[in-house]
């Protein structure tokens, strides 16, 4: 009996590597996919490496097990975590990308920022709506941060990702003197990438909930909008139709 609960002990704990080295390689194996860097380098010595991350359903997903994994977290704990993580991307709206940069060269200057870098899809380029701020300001040394791309097209209201096979993520040449004119060019195929697999169980009710109470919230606003015009005009109607009145009344005493 006691030899059998020790074989069970060694299983167990074999188990746990065995399901912690899973997660860690699944972890890893989505860095491989979705993390692209490249190093420049200048004849004086400086160089600048970027990385960037394209946070895909895989990523985020193999993300949030690994974080799960290493801080012991129960299956509440983790769903917890994952909406509030899946809430402050605003995958609804946005496409995140996370960047860094290693400026071991002449300070860059990348404020605004917005106009430093672009999302290309299909032919078609995409300015950030949101980024981190800190990219505004002068640095050597590293910095890193959020930008965020549109996920719909601000004139049709279509998804931008749809139907696309690759997204590229460029920047300009004047980022830095050390690159010499070369443009930083990042791929990523995407066409297999669907966000809507990290919505499952509570995370996907929290979700939904949330989507569903801020367009009832936009309704009503639009609601209340359209009342104080419907309101404006019927009292424009009155105050025409009064002074019609009057001036029939008039007319009929002369």
């Amino acid at each position: 009996m006691k030899k059998f609960a020790v074989i069970m002990a060694v299983a167990a704990a074999l188990m746990a590597l065995f399901v912690g080295t899973a997660f860690a390689d699944a972890f890893d194996q989505a860095i491989a996919r979705w993390e692209k860097k490249e190093r420049y380098e200048e004849s004086g010595g400086g160089n600048l490496t970027i990385k960037v991350t394209y946070y895909s359903a895989e990523y985020m997903e193999a993300y949030v097990q690994s974080e799960a994994k290493k801080n012991l977290w129960t299956q509440d704990e983790t769903d917890d975590f994952k909406y509030k993580f899946l809430s402050a991307l605003q995958l609804n709206d946005m496409i995140p990308i996370h960047v860094k940069f290693i400026n071991n060269g002449p300070s860059m200057h990348l404020g605004p920022f917005d106009i430093m870098v672009t999302l290309r899809v299909k032919n078609k380029t995409y300015k950030p709506i949101e980024y981190d701020k800190r990219f505004n300001f002068r640095f050597q040394g590293e910095k890193e941060g959020l930008i965020f791309f549109p996920r719909r097209d601000a004139k049709t209201g279509k998804e931008i990702l749809a139907g696309a096979k690759e997204v590229f993520l460029e920047f300009k040449p004047s980022i830095s003197p050390v690159l010499d004119g070369k443009r930083p060019r990042f791929v990523w195929t995407v066409s297999n990438d669907d966000p809507s697999k990290l919505y499952s169980g509570t995370t996907a009710v929290k979700m939904e909930t949330e989507r569903l109470l801020k367009r009832l919230e936009k309704i009503r606003k639009d609601k209340a909008e359209e009342e104080a015009k419907l309101k404006t005009i019927n009292d424009e109607i009155s105050t025409i139709q009064n002074r019609l009145d009057e001036l029939e009344k008039e007319s009929s005493v002369k």
